[in-house]
């Protein structure tokens, strides 16, 4: 009843000026991450006057943000009073139904990864939910802007979007980051886990199955950092971030001093930028952690499974440049027969030829003068 009242007071506002302000959203207000933040942390760098409005589930957790953003509760009357009245949105997934696009307005969609292995939308939808189904093609209608990171990347949307809109080859705004340095990030990731400078860090980050089981994440952490510091020395530890949907069971993995609970950090681009060795298995954040040409090992113990009942893929795995194992006693021939030569060959040669990226380090710089050209195209 009251999320009606407010839906009818949504139509209200929708009669109120449209202003030149940017809304922001990120995974339907659960965190301050990907391609959102990236372009929204741009903006205030470069343009003070334009105003930025967060909503966020919970936005007493991100008061740091309260000096230089509006900040507003998803769902609450003010997020439909914004919704209604800001020039721009932009968000990395589906807008729900109660979202209606004015004729003004401009619908940016950034989506979530830069590329993906696991097939998605129209060509996954017989794994999809029925309403799910409805509410994406509901949404596509709706988007002005799709942003692409690769030649590979436009096509797969082209073909399963159900979206015939404009596309922006920009590469992806949330890799950014990796293509210079930045002390600042390095040194919060490692004060959040009280980590020294001399610590090399390995990120343990798989996607989630659709029975929300931790049966395939049995990877031999031990074996892991064991192999990690023959084979290059120092000092490593783990951090192991799972997918948002299993953060409420996070806390079920078996941690340590060295293996050590990363769900709970907001932005997982942030442990990327710090990370010297990935693994994960079919989550498209292989291929945002590709732009480092760091190794990356996908760890796959249940792959023909995977196939028949969660997602079909859209690469064959043997085409991929990264490292492959598919049980716990490959984990120490592959790490200890690494050669860094070959990998970044693979990789340059994937990047280059197989996918066709965008990425240049310039994503965010590309969507703010779309946003800029929007904002002066009309009259609001």
């Amino acid at each position: 009843m009251i999320h009606r009242i407010k839906l009818f007071i949504y139509q209200i506002f929708r009669f109120l000026k449209i202003k030149k302000r940017v809304m922001f959203f990120s995974y339907y207000g659960e965190n301050y991450g990907g391609s959102p933040k990236y372009i929204s942390e741009y903006i205030l760098k470069n343009d003070i006057q334009l105003p930025i409005v967060w909503a966020f589930i919970k936005p007493d957790n991100f008061v740091f943000l309260k000096d230089n953003c509006i900040l507003v509760k998803y769902h609450s009357i003010k997020y439909f009073y914004y919704l209604a009245t800001s020039k721009i949105i932009i968000t990395n997934y589906r807008m729900t139904t109660d979202f209606i696009k004015r004729k003004n307005q401009y619908y940016i969609q950034t989506w979530h990864s830069s590329l993906r292995l696991k097939q998605i939308e129209k060509d996954a939808e017989n794994y999809l939910l029925p309403n799910y189904i409805q509410m994406a093609k509901r949404d596509s209608k709706q988007i002005d802007l799709v942003l692409t990171g690769s030649k590979k990347s436009k096509k797969i949307f082209q073909n399963s979007f159900w979206y015939e809109g404009d596309y922006l080859d920009c590469g992806t705004p949330q890799c950014d980051l990796f293509f210079s340095e930045n002390q600042v990030i390095d040194d919060k990731v490692r004060r959040y886990f009280n980590l020294s400078d001399n610590v090399h860090i390995a990120l343990y980050a798989p996607t989630f199955r659709k029975n929300h089981k931790l049966d395939a994440y049995d990877l031999d952490y031990e074996m892991l950092l064991q192999s990690l510091e023959k084979k290059f020395g120092g000092e490593w530890v783990l951090l192991i971030r799972l997918h948002p949907h299993l953060k409420y069971i996070s806390q079920q993995m078996q941690y340590s001093e060295k293996i050590i609970h990363a769900s709970n950090y907001d932005d997982v681009q942030e442990l990327l930028y710090c990370t010297d060795f990935l693994v994960t298995d079919y989550s498209a954040i292989m291929f945002d952690y590709l732009v480092t040409k760091k190794p990356c090992l996908l760890y796959l113990p249940d792959l023909n499974d995977y196939i028949k009942n969660e997602r079909a893929l859209y690469f064959d795995i043997k085409s991929l440049p990264f490292l492959k194992c598919y049980d716990n006693q490959e984990i120490k021939k592959i790490i200890e027969e690494f050669k860094i030569e070959t990998y970044l060959s693979k990789c340059e040669s994937f990047i280059t030829n197989d996918i066709q990226s965008y990425d240049s380090g310039f994503a965010c710089e590309k969507v703010y003068k779309r946003i800029l050209e929007e904002m002066a195209n009309e009259e609001i």
